[in-house]
């Protein structure tokens, strides 16, 4: 009997967090206090299923900290779609490189914020080729200009 009433809490609890789930993910993102502001391009697509924002910025000290860049759109579907990732994911890695630095420089232009405001970065590279760091750097460097964190 104890038995079936835990498996009954379970089950109620799991139909309360998927009822959550779903009022949840039908509603735009929100920062998750009033001191955050979620940054949005100008050409959000909301039909888009995300489940990270492109950026959010701390209100009070002016900090913005923005999600990961790959050469795909900011705003691409989850899971990705193929048609996709061959469109955008060329074998060639300054245009990828260029590609993703062109969208953290959209997301620094929604925030109203350059790459002259930018005091870290990391950069991941999948199945690095020798000579990759020396190109990937050098189109980075091109955004970054004199200035480089």
């Amino acid at each position: 009997m104890i038995r079936i009433i835990q498996t009954l809490h379970v089950a109620l609890g799991l139909a309360i967090l998927g009822m959550s789930a779903v009022f949840l993910a039908s509603s735009p993102a929100m920062a998750q206090n009033p001191n955050m502001e979620v940054i949005h391009h100008p050409n959000y697509d909301k039909s888009v299923f995300m489940p990270f924002v492109p950026a959010i910025k701390i209100k009070g000290g002016k900090i913005l900290w923005l999600a990961g860049t790959t050469a795909l759109p900011v705003y691409h579907d989850h899971p990705h779609k193929r048609d996709q990732i061959q469109q955008y994911m060329v074998n060639d890695l300054e245009t990828q490189t260029r590609a993703a630095m062109d969208g953290i420089k959209q997301t620094l232009d929604a925030a109203g914020a350059s790459f002259k405001d930018v005091v870290h970065y990391f950069v991941f590279r999948a199945r690095p080729r020798i000579g990759d760091i020396g190109k990937a750097s050098a189109v980075i460097n091109s955004y970054f200009g004199e200035f480089s964190p």
